[in-house]
């Protein structure tokens, strides 16, 4: 558990250390091209939940968080799939969901940096790590879970197979006996 508890860790520093940098280098509203037309540096104090939504409701997105992040991190410690990629998944979750909560609270928003603007019609957002983490993690859980799902229904479908070949060995084995009887 100490390893999935440092990868958590390690996710909020870089969490926490990209968004200094941002904090430092760039003033609120400020941009700073890095692949012209593509994706560049805006620093933006985001006061709500993703993307700026709820920003008039940040307790409840608060307390929602935090939530989330205390049973995701007792599913970890107690009930965590054997599945290293699904543990890694929730790690991120939580390392995400971490870095963006000690931003809402130490500084009452969340610093976002990394802008994708070459799709403005389709991308209009600003983001950071943290939500990098928590998209990433939440993407890696949905593949494990229908992986997982996939899995099931082949061994339960084998299964099926496997006691249908049984019955009918049984079955034949029970109406030869009769008949030689």
């Amino acid at each position: 558990m100490l390893y999935w508890i440092l990868i958590i860790f390690a996710l909020v520093v870089i969490d926490q250390v990209t968004k200094m940098f941002a904090v430092h280098l760039l003033t609120p509203g400020q941009s700073v091209d890095l692949i012209e037309g593509v994706f560049r540096f805006t620093y933006v104090e985001n006061r709500g939940a993703a993307f700026g939504m709820l920003s008039e409701h940040r307790w409840v997105f608060m307390i929602i968080s935090v939530a989330a992040i205390a049973l995701l991190l007792v599913y970890l410690w107690k009930f965590a799939p054997e599945s290293r990629f699904a543990r890694m998944a929730i790690c991120m979750i939580i390392g995400g969901g971490i870095g963006n909560m000690i931003d809402r609270i130490f500084l009452g928003y969340v610093v976002d940096f990394l802008d994708f603007c070459a799709f403005p019609d389709l991308w209009m957002w600003v983001f950071n790590m943290a939500d990098v983490f928590v998209c990433v993690g939440g993407g890696m859980l949905v593949v494990w879970l229908i992986i997982s799902m996939v899995k099931e229904a082949k061994a339960d479908k084998a299964k099926k197979v496997a006691v249908s070949a049984g019955e009918g060995d049984a079955s034949e084995e029970n109406g030869s006996d009769e008949t030689h009887d």
